[in-house]
């Protein structure tokens, strides 16, 4: 993810999505999130406290496709519940971003290149 080496859809399940897809190599000291440190428990925690009407991922729009798939897409939530020491202020979070996935003849993920986070990345007040 954003550069770093590809996953495979089993290290995606056993980290978690959230960590798998929100992995960076900004240093530790200037992650909000650090999915790093994280269990696949701790960030269901985290994302389902904060946003407890949940974090959506909207897709919206197909480039090309399989068994390449790139798409744009929108991660989206009301910020509700704290989030890492944060209070809450029911504000919308979101950011868009550019994925690319592989996938096998029966359109099932076998590795993801990359998300990349393009542009809007808004999180307000935290």
């Amino acid at each position: 993810m954003a550069g770093l080496p590809p996953l495979s859809h089993g290290e995606v399940m056993s980290v978690g999505s959230y960590n798998a897809f929100l992995q960076t190599t900004l240093p530790p000291e200037h992650r909000i999130y650090d999915p790093d440190t994280e269990s696949f428990e701790s960030s269901m925690e985290t994302f389902l406290t904060a946003f407890p009407r949940g974090f959506a991922i909207e897709v919206l729009d197909v480039d090309s496709g399989p068994p390449k798939i790139t798409f744009k897409f929108r991660h989206w939530g009301y910020m509700e519940g704290p989030f890492k020491g944060h209070p809450p202020h029911g504000q919308r979070i979101e950011f868009f971003g550019v994925c690319i996935f592989h996938v096998d003849e029966e359109i099932k993920v076998e590795k993801i290149d990359g998300v990349f986070v393009a542009w809007g990345l808004n999180f307000r007040g935290v």
